[in-house]
């Protein structure tokens, strides 16, 4: 990951606001199959013990070891088995963590949200699935994340702990800080900051992005002319120039308005004179009105800090 992107990639997951809930976790036995699909969310399954298979449609089964994993990032058909060949598994009740079952498969299994329009453009960037692997290079960091998870289930049993959510949000920000500069990543900021001649156009975006930025502007930052610029930044991110411009603006302005910015100073910092324009420009990208967002998501210490 070069150093822009390694920038972007803090930058962007700092703002993202990811919710997880756990479905389900225990461990199974004998000739299983489990499933999240078919409920129109994105889903997470985690290997604690033990190891799966899991199988989606047209592809070879992926084999999943102790402290690896899935997230499917959109709601695929897919499941899990013990075998590569699956065609007598069954679905079947999941057991409680403990006692450990020599043999079983312990999984813990669940949901999880991005919250608002930039959540979404940002999980646009990724593949329908991300596999968490033992040998991967955030595995120093997660690895001790999948044993506090497997603590928490065998303390807490099928009361479940809470605990366990927050740990999953906090092992899925180091995965994709993992795969932000890989050939996984598609499409969004990211995708736009790995491109060398897009890199000083994204840093200065993020530099001022108060400034009064045209297209023309960013093609010359890039070197490029117009067309050929418009044409390879929508081929790049999926959207054209102007349109990641607003949802920068609309991110930054979400992130100040976070920590304790009026909205009409937040309003100017992105470029914006009029706090009526701004409004609807941001209530059109993060789904909410300026003030409704702050106040529900302020801290009683948030300050300003620039």
């Amino acid at each position: 990951m070069n150093a822009n992107t390694d920038r972007i990639a803090h930058w962007f997951v700092s703002g993202l606001e990811l919710e997880a809930t756990v479905f389900h976790i225990g461990q199974y036995c004998g000739p299983w199959r489990a499933s999240t699909a078919g409920r129109e969310r994105a889903s997470f399954h985690l290997v604690l013990r033990g190891h799966s298979w899991l199988h989606l449609d047209g592809q070879a089964p992926i084999r999943l070891g102790e402290r690896e994993g899935v997230f499917l990032l959109r709601d695929i058909p897919h499941r899990l088995s013990p075998d590569a060949d699956d065609t007598a598994c069954r679905p079947c009740d999941m057991r409680p963590m403990t006692p450990a079952i020599a043999g079983a498969c312990g999984l813990a299994c669940g949901f999880f949200s991005f919250r608002g329009q930039l959540g979404e453009l940002f999980r646009s960037a990724l593949p329908d699935y991300v596999i968490i692997r033992a040998d991967a290079p955030s595995q120093r960091a997660v690895g001790p994340l999948f044993e506090l998870i497997l603590a928490e289930a065998e303390r807490h049993g099928e009361a479940g702990s809470p605990l366990i959510e927050r740990l999953t949000e906090l092992l899925f920000f180091y995965v994709i800080r993992d795969i932000a500069g890989s050939d996984e990543v598609a499409g969004g900021l990211l995708a736009v900051a790995r491109r060398t001649e897009f890199a000083p156009v994204v840093h200065g975006l993020l530099r001022e992005p108060g400034k009064d930025w045209s297209v023309d502007a960013m093609a010359r930052l890039a070197h490029m002319s117009r067309a050929s610029f418009c044409r390879h930044f929508a081929d790049t991110c999926g959207q054209p120039p102007a349109q990641f411009l607003l949802q920068l603006r609309m991110k930054i302005a979400a992130r100040r308005l976070q920590r304790g910015d009026s909205v009409l100073r937040a309003a100017e910092h992105v470029g914006y004179n009029s706090q009526a324009a701004f409004t609807r420009a941001f209530k059109r990208v993060i789904g909410e009105q300026p003030g409704a967002f702050q106040r529900a998501r302020r801290s009683p210490t948030a300050h300003v800090r620039h």
